[in-house]
């Protein structure tokens, strides 16, 4: 009876102790895929709701990006939770690291301030000034602890679930922060055209231009300094090629910002147009090459 005791007691510390293992398990590379993808594209959503709030300020189709910024709010608001508890219909595992787990932490807290004033404009069905500056104020940090995210899981993914090809995660990363570079830009823009801090966001919009055209060449090519060992896939290369002609047509709109004395409704109106084509096509992108992790 004893020795049967004993056995059952060694099958179930076994037990707990594979169920402990699976439970603290590194994501597979397939899983590093989505959560550098999705990760990343939390940096595109806090610029993609700033924008929003600045064509409502500026009254471009303001019911419809009010309806848009409801929905971008949502989707951030969820995948950050599914960051950190993992979701299933977003195909997220959970985070156990804690180095992760504490920078999500800092990141959340910036997401509440965020989320109030973003709550506000939503209640309101409109912005003021004041909140739009608050959202123009905001929006920086949230994006910058939001890197930070994705740098860690970068390098997580490099020890661990793409540690076969390491810089597979870095083109993910890069990629994706080109999505954000594009809201940003365009956030930049609209700034700009509202008149606010204008020479500083000239500033800011002329370096988010010059790292997206080094980045999508890098992407393509090679950027040795980026980090980036170029691209071979034909399809991929292909799905870039569209990215850079939607690009050529963006690029000089949208530095209008810069060389014009003053951005006109009509630019305006341009810009609202062009920019969502462009983030769709180069979203395209960046899942190729997480359907590329996963293999």
């Amino acid at each position: 009876m004893k020795r049967h005791v004993m056995k059952m007691a060694l099958f179930g510390l076994t037990l707990v102790g594979i169920v402990a293992s699976n439970a603290l398990a590194a994501p597979t590379a397939a899983q590093y895929g989505t959560v550098i993808n999705l990760s990343g594209k939390q940096r595109m959503l806090s610029q993609k709701m700033s924008k929003e709030v600045m064509l409502v300020a500026l009254d471009v189709e303001a019911k419809k990006n009010l309806a848009n910024l409801k929905k971008t709010a949502a989707l951030f608001d969820r995948t950050l939770k599914g960051l950190r508890d993992g979701d299933k219909g977003l195909r997220l595992p959970n985070t156990t690291e804690p180095k992760i787990l504490k920078q999500l932490d800092r990141t959340e807290k910036q997401w509440v301030g965020f989320k109030k004033t973003i709550d506000q404009i939503l209640t309101e069905g409109k912005t003021s000034k004041e909140l739009t500056l608050e959202v123009a104020k905001k929006n920086l940090p949230l994006l910058s602890n939001m890197n930070r995210c994705v740098k860690l899981y970068e390098k997580d993914a490099k020890k661990s679930g793409l540690k076969a090809n390491p810089d597979l995660a870095r083109t993910l990363n890069l990629s994706g922060i080109q999505r954000m570079r594009i809201q940003k830009m365009s956030k930049e823009f609209f700034l700009i055209a509202y008149g606010e801090n204008i020479e500083a966001n000239r500033f800011d919009l002329r370096s988010t231009i010059k790292l997206f055209d080094r980045t999508l060449k890098g992407l393509r090519d090679g950027d040795e300094q980026l980090g980036l060992p170029g691209t071979k896939e034909e399809h991929i290369r292909g799905q870039l090629a569209i990215v850079k002609d939607l690009w050529s047509d963006f690029q000089p709109q949208v530095e209008k910002a810069i060389t014009q004395d003053k951005v006109d409704e009509e630019a305006i109106k341009v810009i609202a147009r062009l920019n969502l084509p462009l983030l769709k096509e180069m979203n395209k992108a960046v899942g190729m090459y997480e359907k590329l992790a996963a293999k």
